[in-house]
């Protein structure tokens, strides 16, 4: 319970949501915040209570907009300061910026953990793939599974398990990639990537790691 609370701060800390009056836009949001919230109830596994407290968290905290690029990057970080989280938070944002408009709105927040936190094993690895989808063609490479795997060690791998080699990432994707390109295309397919990590108890001891840095 207290890792989930954590993670509802953290992450409220980042999220922002319009609630000025100086635009017509976010006036118009705040009026429909009911309905708002009904919509997001369907759509997620969080109660109204919880969202509401969800909302108001990253309202106090961020009260100006729509969280870009590198305030996230910046919050972020503050909770890793022992390494450098800059990269994957990269990573981590452009997974939560679903239209790819360059901001984060709460609505892309709330569903994004929901599915992280209380979302079905396949919801959960459906968004794992799209995080590791860097360039957002449908398909993950072997490079684009490097780059979120060493962007992870970078932020914590190396400070929290002092044993671990440099090259532990590259074994990691080269162990990975081989047991999920089926087919030897050289690229990895959602198909494929959700059903190699349902199949395997080391990956999917692995894809918890996501759940423990969100």
């Amino acid at each position: 319970k207290k890792k989930k609370k954590k993670t509802f701060v953290c992450c409220s800390c980042m999220i922002k949501r319009p609630n000025s009056c100086d635009n017509d836009l976010e006036l118009s949001m705040v009026r429909h915040q009911p309905e708002g919230l009904d919509q997001l109830q369907a759509q997620t596994q969080f109660t109204r209570k919880e969202l509401q407290s969800l909302y108001r968290g990253f309202k106090n905290e961020c009260p100006s907009g729509l969280v870009d690029e590198e305030t996230f990057k910046t919050i972020y970080s503050q909770f890793f300061p022992q390494g450098d989280a800059t990269t994957y938070a990269h990573f981590l944002f452009n997974a939560f910026d679903i239209d790819r408009s360059g901001s984060i709105r709460f609505e892309d927040f709330v569903i994004g953990l929901s599915v992280l936190l209380r979302g079905s094993v396949t919801e959960k690895l459906r968004w794992a793939f799209n995080l590791y989808d860097i360039n957002k063609d449908g398909y993950v490479t072997k490079e684009e599974m490097m780059a979120i795997m060493t962007s992870i060690y970078d932020m914590m791998g190396r400070y929290t398990l002092p044993n671990v080699r440099d090259d532990s990432p590259s074994e990691h994707v080269d162990r990975f990639f081989q047991k999920m390109d089926r087919n030897r295309d050289g690229v990895v397919t959602i198909d494929e990537f959700i059903e190699t990590c349902q199949k395997d108890e080391n990956i999917m001891a692995s894809m918890q790691l996501f759940e423990n840095v969100i």
